[in-house]
């Protein structure tokens, strides 16, 4: 039993030696392992932050960005909707124009139309004028030349209205 109470015994020095070292494993450990472990984990833990940031970032950007398109967008169709109604009265202002000038274009026709029959017509009747005393002076030449009996009168008459009607 002796061989089992030697190996359950405990020896100070040797306890103290165990006990230091413990204390040197724990002492390199925790320098050399737990510190670069550490370091390297909050290098990790401060990228990750970093990113997080850049990403919430980008989020409000590109949110930023979104309003500003929404806006541009929005002045856009006002803008687009103002054309519209622009061009709308333009062509109604236009079309109103269009027709006013036709209307006076076509009265200032009619009224030359009318005056040329006026001249046209005045010039006919001063033609007939002068065709009839033409016709009022050969007879009268005929008259002076003979002595008219009823009958040659008559047919003096019925030759004036026949030139007349000739002539018209």
């Amino acid at each position: 039993m002796q061989q089992v109470q030697d190996l359950v015994t405990l020896v100070p020095w040797t306890f103290v030696a165990m006990i230091c070292n413990l204390f040197i494993q724990v002492y390199l450990i925790k320098r050399f392992l737990f510190k670069p472990v550490n370091a390297m984990l909050e290098k990790r833990k401060a990228m990750a932050d970093a990113q997080i940031q850049d990403a919430v970032k980008a989020k409000d950007e590109a949110q930023a960005m979104k309003a500003e398109y929404e806006q541009n967008m929005a002045e856009a169709k006002n803008k687009a909707s103002e054309i519209l109604t622009t061009a709308q009265k333009t062509a109604s202002v236009q079309s109103e124009e269009i027709l006013k000038d036709a209307a006076r274009q076509a009265a200032a026709m009619k009224a030359k139309a009318e005056k040329d029959i006026a001249q046209e017509k005045r010039k006919a009747v001063n033609e007939i004028k002068d065709e009839i005393g033409g016709m009022a002076v050969d007879i009268a030449g005929k008259v002076i030349e003979r002595e008219i009996s009823e009958e040659d009168h008559k047919k003096l008459i019925d030759e004036f209205i026949a030139n007349v009607g000739e002539a018209s």
